[in-house]
């Protein structure tokens, strides 16, 4: 999994002294992502100086052997790298490289890279990555990141200097510089609930290189431009034969998948919500490792609303699995702290509860020795399992004038009484279309003169054109950076077997009976595997995620701390964010029960507070 860092320094009054502290204070914040071994290397190109910076999670050959910076057999690249590319056994035989001297995928990484033909060797690679690599012979440098954007990668230009990293927060050490306030990725959270959906963060002028793509800097230039290019897309020249025999077909897929994400040389957990996407992980694990060489985790809050613990007792009596289940059953009290610590490591606003969830189950992994942990984020957006899918499908039918389609796909979901009795005004408003600012918003003039509504309502040419917009902007992005956050906050590896490359051009290429059907989501995921997983499962009805008492908690035990937090001192006044009276008056409104006013409405403002409090030092005040 791991960390990088790095710098361009053509500016040669960069003082080298204060380039070395900043590289040790940043390997310092940073050090949470690669405990097991860091280093670093400063490269002298002529008139440009170089840093490649690396924390290491040892993962596979834990031996010195994968210690980064590495340098190619040829001695002319240099590479750091984080992630997993799961396929590099094949990838090495394919290419015959017999004399390697570690057992790291980084390794094979480094010399397929090192023939330079950068587009052909990462469209081969299948798995989760940020890639800076050096070479010192042509004076290059590559950045690339992985298809889903699992992997960060940062970067900023200041003085003319580039500096890139796998977290905001080392970006601004290794920079040292302060930087305003990004006011329109601002307003998308305040008022759309979105992030992540371009490349531009919460800072202004510092952003991720796009997912899926990679850029090819020349170093013997002295003005740098970042242009990437994609090197792949999921919809070009699909065997459509595939779809003859499709539960067949996605079972080989899948299993496969899960297979490579099982290559470790540490110990291996699944994590198991009681869902269906979790269970099928569970099921698959179970049948290649057997009984006793994975760890199950489970999140629960017994006696709570939303406790899974029914559910993830019937996977684990079905598949006789040993269950650590962690109570996630923290109080309110400490909720706000909570939050501040989870804030510092996402580098954003958190989303809701959830977030803090998740940073507490990583916490128990890394107490019970599980290093690697699969999850099943990215399920719902190949195969449709969230409802607003229906929505866009019954849109997209209705354009196509397939009127009776579309009452027969409504009916079937009223009789099996799934997706439609889930519906909820407060939270779907958010995907009504309509470029204006809602007549409600919180958000101050300063901020909506900025503000560009982002389309999260768009339909699409097509179903599957939406769930591609799901995938490069509008929800993986989202879910991806906080698990990756969360779980490297305690060193731990989270891999998404339903984000193999794969899967997603099966999946966003197969028609949509096949994801929406005879009032199910995600249809054939359960076709497919009915028969080995428990009924109360396969065919459950409901949808949970992790589960907090967010609303509850935001309307009462909470009240005194939001209020506190919502004060006339608050920086999201102080910035000019956030129109204080209209504030109030939302969460009146939310507290006295308006069911019109969405939990995320209140959580949002409260979220935005800690993370200016927590990033404060490194804002420019105008």
């Amino acid at each position: 999994m791991c960390g990088l860092f790095g710098a361009v320094i053509y500016n040669k009054s960069t003082n080298r002294q204060q380039l070395l502290a900043r590289i040790e204070e940043a390997q310092s914040v940073q050090a949470h992502r690669g405990p097991d071994m860091n280093g670093h290397k400063v490269y002298e190109l002529n008139d440009v100086t170089v840093v490649l910076a690396h924390q290491r999670l040892s993962i596979l050959d834990l031996s010195d052997n994968g210690r980064q910076p590495m340098s190619s057999s040829n001695l002319e690249s240099e590479i750091v790298f984080n992630g997993e590319v799961y396929n590099y056994k094949e990838i090495a035989l394919a290419k015959k490289m017999n004399n390697l001297r570690s057992g790291t995928d980084t390794e094979v990484i480094l010399e397929a890279l090192s023939g330079g033909n950068y587009a052909e060797a990462l469209a081969e690679f299948n798995g989760m990555w940020s890639i800076a690599l050096l070479d010192t012979n042509k004076q290059t440098l590559l950045l690339s990141r992985d298809r889903a954007g699992v992997k960060p990668l940062y970067h900023t230009v200041v003085d003319g200097n580039l500096y890139f990293a796998s977290e905001i927060k080392t970006l601004l050490v290794l920079s040292g510089g302060k930087f305003n306030l990004n006011l329109g990725v601002v307003g998308k959270y305040i008022e759309q609930s979105v992030q992540d959906d371009t490349t531009a963060t919460f800072f202004e002028g510092i952003n991720s290189l796009e997912s899926g793509e990679y850029a090819v800097l020349d170093l013997k230039k002295k003005e740098i431009n970042i242009s990437s290019s994609s090197y792949w897309t999921p919809f070009s020249a699909f065997d459509k034969s595939y779809y003859q025999n499709p539960e067949a077909k996605f079972r080989e897929l899948f299993e496969d998948a899960v297979k490579l994400r099982l290559r470790a040389d540490v110990p291996v957990g699944v994590t198991l919500s009681g869902g269906l996407d979790s269970s099928l992980i569970c099921q698959a694990v179970r049948s290649q490792l057997g009984h006793s060489n994975f760890f199950v985790l489970s999140a629960v809050s017994p006696g709570k609303k939303g406790d899974e613990s029914p559910f993830i007792d019937i996977v684990a009596d079905h598949f006789d699995l040993d269950v650590s289940k962690v109570d996630l059953g923290w109080s309110a009290d400490e909720t706000l702290a909570l939050m501040h610590k989870a804030t510092w490591h996402n580098d954003a606003p958190l989303g809701s509860l959830s977030n803090v969830a998740f940073y507490l189950l990583m916490s128990q992994a890394r107490e019970l020795g599980v290093k690697v942990i699969l999850s099943g984020q990215g399920a719902d957006e190949i195969l449709c399992g969230y409802k607003k899918y229906l929505g866009f499908y019954i849109k997209h039918l209705v354009k196509d004038r397939k009127y009776f389609t579309a009452l027969k796909v409504l009916l079937s979901f009223a009789r099996t009484g799934t997706v439609l009795n889930q519906f909820g005004f407060a939270e779907a408003k958010r995907y009504l279309e309509g470029k204006g600012v809602s007549s409600t918003t919180i958000m101050s003039e300063k901020v909506i003169s900025h503000f560009k509504k982002a389309p999260i309502g768009a339909i699409g040419r097509s179903l599957e054109d939406r769930q591609w917009l799901d995938y490069k902007k509008y929800s993986v992005p989202y879910l991806t950076h906080y698990e990756d956050r969360m779980s490297m906050a305690f060193g731990r590896e989270i891999r998404l077997p339903f984000l193999d490359y794969r899967l997603v051009e099966f999946m966003l290429n197969a028609p949509a009976n096949l994801k929406l059907c005879k009032g199910w989501t995600k249809y054939l995921l359960r076709t497919a595997y009915e028969a080995l997983l428990p009924k109360s499962i396969t065919w459950r009805k409901d949808k949970q995620g992790f589960t907090s008492p967010q609303d509850e908690w935001l309307r009462a035990e909470l009240k005194p701390a939001v209020e506190s937090y919502f004060s006339s001192s608050a920086l999201i006044y102080k910035y000019d964010l956030i129109d204080r009276v209209k504030l109030e008056e939302k969460y009146a409104a939310y507290c006295s029960g308006d069911r019109n006013v969405w939990y995320r409405e209140i959580f949002n403002p409260l979220g935005l507070e800690v993370w200016l409090r927590e990033f404060q030092a490194f804002i420019r005040t105008e």
